[in-house]
């Protein structure tokens, strides 16, 4: 059972350890330094973009919170100017519909001061033609030579139907 791979030989064994050490200082100088460099420089990347995504997120629910506050804000101003467009409305109906009165009254106003002066102009014009005719039948009486007292009883009767009644 003589193996040589079982039994010691100090002199494998010192160049093993010394192949090793060696290659642990090449692998820690020229490998895990750079290789653990980059393994920073990444996770200090990885963490720069968690912070930038943290604060793209805040500043997002900001910016959401602004256009909701924005938004909130134009509403309640359509709002009232809706509400102040109605009350416009209504006080401009309200005054086209007292104007709207107002002129019918002026022309209801005008035709029966027309209907008044109309009838005044016809009654005037009846009297005229009264007078006229009473005139005319005075004439026509004195030319037949009536007796004084006759003359009297007819002007007096045609200016009875001449004079307007009592009530106007």
């Amino acid at each position: 059972m003589d193996n040589p791979l079982v039994q010691p030989d100090p002199g494998l064994f010192f160049w093993t350890i010394a192949v090793f050490l060696v290659l642990l200082y090449l692998l820690k100088r020229f490998a895990w330094g750079p290789l653990l460099a980059a393994l920073d420089e990444r996770q200090a990347g990885i963490r720069k973009s968690l912070d930038d995504a943290d604060r793209a997120r805040k500043e997002l629910e900001q910016v959401q919170q602004e256009s909701e506050a924005i938004v909130g804000k134009a509403r309640a101003e359509a709002d009232a100017i809706v509400s102040d467009a109605r009350a416009g409305a209504a006080t401009l109906r309200d005054d086209l519909r007292r104007q709207a009165q107002a002129e019918a009254q002026s022309i209801v106003q005008n035709a029966e001061r027309q209907i008044q002066q109309e009838r005044d102009r016809a009654l005037q014009q009846i009297r005229q033609e009264a007078v006229d005719l009473s005139l005319m039948i005075a004439s026509k009486l004195i030319r037949r030579n009536l007796t004084a007292e006759d003359n009297a009883a007819l002007i007096d009767e045609a200016l009875k139907q001449v004079q307007p009644p009592a009530g106007n």
